[in-house]
């Protein structure tokens, strides 16, 4: 009861003092976040792809927020949060696999013995995050400069993503969790710091 009435809250605090669109976009997290992705996590590997999008919405709603249309450069920022959950929380369920088994939890790594399915994941996602981490130069939330470092930081977390699929260990595992947690605040630090 405490949890419903302080989420109904905050959306009607954001719908009368901030803006419906990003009272709207709370209230979706909080719904995909409660209704699909907790009782899928016991279903379905599927539930980090359904998980990232609750994860990612809260970057857009502060987007909106600050009065910001629904556009390419909001969405980017969706897309980068969105691509960012995944190697991250790949290493994190690899690193934890039996604990999650234990758990009832059906993560990727859950029945992949050799870790070479949730390294390939990994890459892939890595991969699919320094494309979209080039989007805000296009889209002129950020410069040159931005571009330089998103390009070093998304070469070093698709190394360690390289690496994981080199040789699948927890140690491997944990340095690619490490990295991604330094990957994000540096790379939205360089998207303040070095604007259009």
């Amino acid at each position: 009861m405490f949890a419903l009435t302080i989420a109904v809250l905050g959306i009607a605090w954001l719908g009368a003092f901030v803006n419906l669109l990003t009272a709207t976009l709370a209230a979706a997290s909080l719904a995909l976040y409660i209704l699909a992705y907790t009782p899928l996590k016991r279903r379905s590997p599927v539930a980090l792809y359904v998980g990232a999008i609750p994860g990612a919405l809260p970057i857009l709603g502060g987007w909106t927020a600050a009065g910001a249309p629904l556009d390419a450069a909001g969405w980017t920022l969706f897309a980068i949060l969105f691509l960012w959950q995944l190697p991250h929380f790949l290493a994190l369920g690899w690193m934890y696999r039996d604990d999650y088994r234990r758990a009832g939890f059906r993560v990727l790594s859950g029945g992949d013995t050799d870790g070479r399915l949730t390294a390939r994941h990994a890459v892939v996602c890595s991969l699919a995050l320094v494309v979209v981490s080039f989007v805000p130069a296009v889209v002129g939330l950020a410069g040159v400069g931005y571009l330089i470092g998103a390009a070093v930081l998304g070469l070093a977390i698709l190394g360690w993503s390289l690496l994981l699929l080199r040789g699948p260990t927890p140690a491997r595992a944990r340095q690619l969790f490490l990295a991604s947690v330094a990957y994000l605040p540096a790379l939205l630090v360089l998207l303040v710091l070095l604007p259009s």
